[in-house]
């Protein structure tokens, strides 16, 4: 039998742990997050990708370098066992960001998202075996720098 208070405990660890691996840009991190064969599905989001972990982390890599800040607080994470070696999680995400921008001042704004993810139990412990990102927000304004150039002929700044 196993001890639940400690599986639920080594769950937020994971939470957390791809919190950090995110806003650190440690992306190699996330190999102890995931399994190695996991589904991320981030397409709500503007600009998302869906696919498995290696590209995933390709994709993480070209979108998060361009922010200064990142900042990914998880919380109200909710878990679900299916039984002892699978389980399900709800947990909130609020993310300010800073973008780099022209004026080498961080444009800031915040997303709000929900992760629901499918667990399992391995060898090396709680890893997430799919991971559905819903966009809920968006405070603020995406910087132009992030929509696209500016179209020729406009009055923008190059």
């Amino acid at each position: 039998m196993t001890n639940r208070l400690e599986d639920r405990a080594a769950i937020i660890d994971l939470m957390h742990a791809y919190a950090w691996a995110i806003d650190e840009l440690d992306l190699d991190a996330l190999d102890d997050v995931f399994t190695a064969d996991a589904y991320l599905d981030y397409s709500s989001n503007p600009g998302g990708y869906e696919g498995h972990l290696p590209d995933a982390k390709a994709w993480l890599l070209a979108n998060l370098s361009c922010f200064v800040v990142r900042q990914h607080s998880m919380a109200n994470t909710m878990i679900t066992f299916v039984d002892d070696n699978h389980a399900r999680a709800r947990t909130m995400v609020n993310n300010p960001m800073g973008a780099r921008t022209r004026s080498r001042r961080p444009h800031m704004f915040t997303v709000g998202a929900r992760y629901d993810d499918e667990l399992v139990r391995t060898g090396a412990g709680w890893r997430i075996a799919r991971r559905v990102e819903t966009f809920l927000f968006l405070d603020g304004d995406l910087p132009p720098e992030l929509i696209g150039p500016p179209e020729a002929g406009s009055d923008s700044p190059a």
